[in-house]
This record gives structure tokens, C-alpha cells and sequence, in this order.
């Protein structure tokens, strides 16, 4: 193992440990920091040497390469903490990479989707699939995601027992291993006891061929034992499509945004979304308040003092 592998599988070990990092955050940290030490070496140089203009070149190096502000940003922020992290093991006197602020994110509206338009994709779940059981999977699958704003990640890896006994809420392991309680409604409840009935009925026949039950709700032939991001990304297009919905327009994390701007646009408090789709910040979810332009205009037009006047 040569010294990048060894700085970088130490450093992923660490956070594993210590900060609790989700296994997709040291897959990104390692993609970020492999990236890094490959372009070193092909600079002659490598992680003990690269100085701050080394790192800065970096940075031109992955813009020049066309990658977004926040890809820039990420692998700002995991070379800085590899560093910082090589500092308090020793192995370097300093952090090259402490002053540099990057290029930042640029702050887009999330994309989002019509109350129709969700509408159309529930709809085409129900009937989309070649068998019925792939059908009751594929409407538990959306339901679920739409009525929970869970991230994709979260909603496959979902272990069975989450759903056993017809719960109002379900326990959700988020990002760092951090757990929340998210309510379910009617029509996901319902979508869930109908998969779960299939599913039993499949448990029932691997018992009897002599085979091991699988644990989460939404079962995979991987190695994970569950349905994939990527298997459920173009599941979700296909039911775009069959919905009559943009499929360029629809992916899990679209669906995500749905339930955050739907919650919002009928009144609930920011601080409850927050909690519901687990984002350790409230700056983060700020980012939804855009779809209050219009009620709030309209609330300055007709409630206002001088406006009424006017």
C-alpha cells in the first residue's frame, strides 16, 4: 500500500469511527481524495509534499474539467479534512488546504413538481410492472418516498421490521446513522400493508425451500441485499414516462422536494420540515421558502395597510 492509499483508507477509517460517517459520505470522501492523490502523482508530487498552490492548481484543474461549484466545493472540504486529519496524526507540520475558501455553491432552486404531476406518477406506479407483485412494490415505493420526503438511500435500504405492525410513523436511519420518526399517510400506509402481505407470502415460500429470509422491505439480488439508488432512479423514470410526466423532470431526490414544498405551500412550520427530512441545518431547508413568493406578495397587496388604500 503506497502512502496515498494509506493517508486516505486511515483518514475513511477515522471518520468511520469517530464522526459516524454514512457509508455514501466515505465513498464520496474516498472518489474525492483518490481523484486528488491520482492528479498528484501525475504532477510528480504527492500528498506529504503538495503544498497550497498545489492544492489551487487542483482546483483550476477540476474546473477546467467542467465540474459543477459544489463537486469543486465537496473536494475542497474533504482534501481540507484529510489534511486536517494528517496534522493531528503528525504526519504533516500544516494544513495547505486551511485557507483556501473555494468556489462555494451556487444556490438553485430545487426542481420540484406540480401537485398533478404527482398525481399522475401515483397513478402510474399502480400500474406499472410486469407482474402484480412488481406492481404493489412500485406503488409502495413511491407512496412511501412521496408521503415521507425520505432520501432514496433511506427509503431502499428500509429494513422489513421498520413496517411490522401497522405503524402511524416509521423509524428512519438517515445520514451519519442519525435516526427520526416520519408519519405515514392513509394512501402510503395502505401501499405498505399490501406490499408487506406480498412480501410475507414470498418469506413464507423461501422458508419452506430451505433459503434465508431477507431483512429490508425492498429486497435486491446485490450484495446489499436490498433494491439499489440506481435500479430505483430508472424505475422512477420509466414511471414518468408511463405517467405522462417530463422524465427529465423526475428523479427520487425531485420526489423529495415535492413533499418539502407541498408541506410548505399548506402551512407547515419550516422547523417541522426540518426535523422531517432530517437536515441538521435550517439554512438547508430555507432553500424551499421560494414557493411562499407568491402568497406572501399577495398577502403585502391585499392585508397591507397602504395597499388597501391603494
Amino acid at each position: 500500500m503506497d502512502l496515498a492509499d494509506r493517508w486516505i483508507s486511515t483518514f475513511l477509517d477515522a471518520i468511520a469511527a469517530e464522526l459516524d460517517a454514512a457509508r455514501n459520505t466515505r465513498l464520496a470522501y474516498g472518489r474525492d481524495l483518490q481523484d486528488f492523490a491520482g492528479w498528484l502523482a501525475r504532477q510528480g508530487s504527492d500528498l506529504a509534499r503538495a503544498g497550497r498552490d498545489t492544492v489551487e492548481s487542483y482546483l483550476i484543474y477540476c474546473e477546467a474539467q467542467g465540474l459543477s461549484k459544489a463537486t469543486r466545493a465537496r473536494r475542497l472540504s474533504s482534501i481540507r479534512q484529510l489534511y486536517r486529519f494528517a496534522h493531528d496524526e503528525g504526519w504533516r507540520s500544516d494544513n495547505p488546504a486551511i485557507r483556501l475558501t473555494g468556489p462555494g455553491k451556487s444556490q438553485s432552486l430545487p426542481q420540484t413538481l406540480r401537485h398533478d404531476e404527482v398525481d399522475r406518477l401515483l397513478t402510474a406506479a399502480r400500474s406499472h410492472g410486469r407482474t402484480a407483485a412488481d406492481r404493489l412494490r412500485n406503488t409502495a415505493l413511491v407512496e412511501l418516498l412521496y408521503a415521507t420526503g425520505m432520501r432514496v438511500s433511506e427509503l431502499v435500504e428500509l429494513p422489513l421490521a421498520a413496517v411490522r405492525g401497522n405503524p402511524a410513523m416509521i423509524l428512519v436511519r438517515g445520514k451519519g446513522d442519525k435516526e427520526r420518526m416520519v408519519p405515514l399517510s392513509a394512501p402510503a400506509k395502505a401501499a405498505v400493508a399490501a406490499w408487506l402481505a406480498q412480501r410475507d407470502a414470498e418469506e413464507d415460500s423461501r422458508r419452506i425451500a430451505g433459503k434465508p429470509p431477507l431483512r429490508h422491505l425492498f429486497p435486491g439480488p446485490g450484495a446489499a441485499g436490498h433494491l439499489t439508488r440506481q435500479h430505483f432512479y430508472l424505475l422512477i423514470k420509466a414511471i414518468a414516462v408511463a405517467g405522462g410526466v417530463d422524465p427529465s423532470r423526475v428523479t427520487p431526490h425531485t420526489l423529495r422536494h415535492a413533499f418539502a414544498t407541498h408541506l410548505l405551500q399548506g402551512g407547515a412550520d419550516l422547523r417541522v420540515i426540518q426535523t422531517l427530512l432530517g437536515h441538521a441545518d435550517i439554512a438547508t431547508t430555507e432553500i424551499y421558502t421560494h414557493v411562499l413568493e407568491d402568497s406572501l406578495k399577495d398577502l403585502v397587496l391585499t392585508r397591507h395597510p397602504l395597499a388597501r388604500k391603494g
